[in-house]
């Protein structure tokens, strides 16, 4: 996988197949687009994948990063035009990815959204714990990083190297960065007309055992107001689902 860059960019995680679909990810609160791991040798069957990465002190608004990722879209289909564009959101990716639908939905043949963090300030819980950030010393929040690990994935249903993965990700953001992009979840809004005027066809995975946020719920409000949209319910899974070992993406993708 290519190095990261100083400014938001897209990762090649595989070879690069221009004449397959384009598979966008963008990624959770990390930013790092590189928990997509597990999923890439199945998907990368079917799909010429890009992830995207947000540099870890990068403190874009909704809207920048919004019309940066937009840019790089538009880039890759001047390279290999007319193929199908698949955008996959995860938790904060999955609102970015609503953003940039709204914004563009043009460029997308088909959306989808993974336990998205769109219900975020729906959950006081998360969304008032989340202010504590702000107020926490260095050496707290770095062990509160490691203590949010069970709520963020079914860590049983993962392989060891998952799970570090997943803490080595976390721990790559910054308090600052952290301090910012909860605000910017606790932030976002999204209408019923927005959804109802989305055009393109709607993918929702959520996962039942989600211990950070209602994903069910949230995926039965999208479902209900996105005109072509379909939801899978993951019975077992926790919120970083992709990292889980009997979670196939592409799989997920196909049967619908």
């Amino acid at each position: 996988m290519q190095v990261a860059s100083s400014k938001i960019s897209f990762l090649r995680p595989t070879a690069s197949k221009p004449e397959l679909p384009l598979f966008i990810f963008l990624p959770a609160m990390d930013g790092t687009g590189k928990l997509l791991r597990s999923q890439l040798s199945s998907l990368s069957t079917a799909f010429d994948i890009r992830c995207l990465s947000i540099p870890a002190n990068d403190l874009s608004s909704w809207d920048q990063l919004s019309e940066r990722t937009i840019n790089l879209i538009e880039i890759e289909q001047e390279a290999a035009p007319k193929r199908p564009v698949y955008l996959c959101g995860e938790s904060f990716g999955g609102c970015l990815a609503l953003k940039i639908a709204f914004n563009a939905p043009e460029l997308l043949d088909k959306l989808i959204l993974v336990n998205s963090a769109t219900s975020f300030s729906q959950q006081p819980i998360v969304k008032y714990g989340s202010y504590l950030t702000q107020y926490l010393p260095t050496y707290l929040y770095q062990l509160s990083v490691k203590a949010t690990l069970p709520f963020l994935g079914a860590l049983g249903r993962m392989e060891l190297q998952e799970c570090q993965a997943l803490l080595k990700a976390m721990q790559s953001v910054s308090q600052e960065t952290a301090i910012w992009r909860f605000e910017l979840m606790r932030s976002f809004q999204v209408s019923k007309n927005q959804l109802k005027n989305f055009p393109k066809s709607t993918l929702i995975i959520v996962s039942a055992a989600d211990r950070l946020l209602p994903s069910i719920s949230q995926g039965k409000f999208l479902v209900k107001y996105l005109p072509k949209a379909q939801m899978v319910i993951l019975p077992n899974s926790g919120h970083s689902c992709l990292l889980e070992v009997d979670v196939d993406l592409y799989e997920i993708i196909r049967g619908q």
